[in-house]
């Protein structure tokens, strides 16, 4: 398909919160170069800057992030900072809590609700901002996330946050902070090849309820963050051919077609590959379509 011309606004709107965004967005977890964060090798920071110039050229105007997304010499937050700012009015800007690394790139344990704070700050003073947009707090295996999430809700009550969201939850998570505090997103896993019952009921409830739903690792197939590149099931490559596109923009049109409230966040740090990605929020499946890839999603399980 032809890409050059086509801009983020393809994909339609939708109004979170009191923010409306276009819904094909950015997720910079690439920027910094391996998927891994710490290992590999580091991105070209010149070319990771370019990748965002090109994102808000062609409007993208939501941007997924996080204190934690950096590899041995680059931070993600770093980069969006040095490129975007001052930051444009319309773009939103959501990052997330909850993970700890350390200055080596270990992972530790989850932060405690007390610490959140400073993950808070911390992503404030890399973005260069004096509050936050949205605020996904990332559950880390924990049966509850009331007394975590009662701590950004204080700070969204301190002006530090507009708007909180979740990531990694399942229905009772949300219910029990919706208790709390409204949740404007919800930001699960999900795909092609990633199949969970708690997270298809989860998205159900937010479209009930116009909570947006953002899926991560959406075009990533089995391997979490490693590319789908070789793991192409001949259906999807079928509907690719008669589209005139690639399997990944094939699944980034899948995961749009799961509801309105649904908003794409596919990360890279290739130029091209980020004007095909955003080219994806123009292609309509067929209903025939989405039922063969629907039943290509349930044979993965």
């Amino acid at each position: 398909m032809t890409t050059e011309t086509i801009t983020a606004d393809a994909a339609g709107t939708f109004k979170l919160a009191d923010l409306t965004v276009n819904r094909i967005g950015f997720g910079a977890m690439r920027l910094t170069g391996s998927a891994a964060f710490h290992l590999g090798t580091p991105s070209n920071r010149e070319r990771s800057i370019a990748v965002l110039h090109k994102a808000i050229e062609l409007g993208v105007n939501h941007i997924d992030t996080a204190a934690f997304y950096f590899s041995q010499l680059r931070s993600a937050n770093e980069i969006i900072n040095s490129a975007l700012a001052p930051y444009p009015d319309d773009l939103l800007i959501a990052t997330k809590v909850g993970p700890y690394r350390d200055y080596h790139g270990e992972w530790g344990t989850s932060a405690r609700p007390d610490q959140l704070r400073g993950h808070v700050e911390e992503n404030l003073r890399q973005l260069g901002r004096d509050h936050l947009d949205l605020v996904y707090l990332r559950r880390m295996r924990q049966e509850c996330v009331a007394e975590h999430f009662g701590a950004l809700a204080e700070l969204r009550e301190a002006g530090l946050i507009r708007h909180l969201g979740l990531s990694d939850v399942e229905p009772r998570h949300l219910a029990e902070a919706q208790a709390i505090a409204p949740v404007v997103s919800v930001e699960n896993r999900y795909g092609l090849d990633s199949r969970n019952p708690a997270t298809d009921e989860v998205l159900r409830i937010c479209g009930e309820q116009g909570i947006a739903f953002v899926p991560f690792y959406a075009i990533a197939g089995k391997r979490a963050a490693q590319p789908a590149a070789d793991t192409h099931d001949e259906e999807l490559l079928a509907v690719a051919r008669a589209h005139d596109a690639t399997p990944a923009q094939i699944r980034i049109a899948w995961t749009l077609h799961q509801g309105p409230h649904v908003l794409a966040i596919p990360g890279t740090g290739n130029p091209a590959h980020l004007t095909e990605n955003i080219a994806a929020g123009a292609l309509r499946l067929t209903e025939e379509e989405a039922t063969r890839l629907d039943a290509l999603r349930r044979a993965a399980d």
